[in-house]
């Protein structure tokens, strides 16, 4: 399974918007970058036909992700019926 999660990337806390697999660890080899976060700006870049992409083939973003992804309105562009997340 494949889960849209948080990357930390540098000293600060910067993160990349990664799809990866359950079993490998945060740190780990990612299948896609799909975004960015940065929290001290407030910024939010994300690369919305391939999270689209992801979404549509099962993947399921963590609680923070999804929070990013609601914020940006990225549901709005994915069908109702398919939104079964945790």
């Amino acid at each position: 399974m494949v889960k849209l999660r948080l990357k930390r990337c540098g000293r600060k806390a910067v993160y990349r918007i990664i799809a990866i697999d359950v079993r490998s660890r945060r740190e780990g080899k990612d299948l896609r970058r799909v975004g960015f976060y940065d929290p001290m700006k407030n910024q939010t870049y994300l690369n919305v036909p391939v999270i689209l992409y992801f979404l549509e083939r099962g993947a399921q973003p963590t609680g923070t992700v999804q929070n990013l992804l609601k914020k940006a309105e990225v549901f709005k562009e994915f069908p109702s019926n398919q939104m079964k997340f945790n």
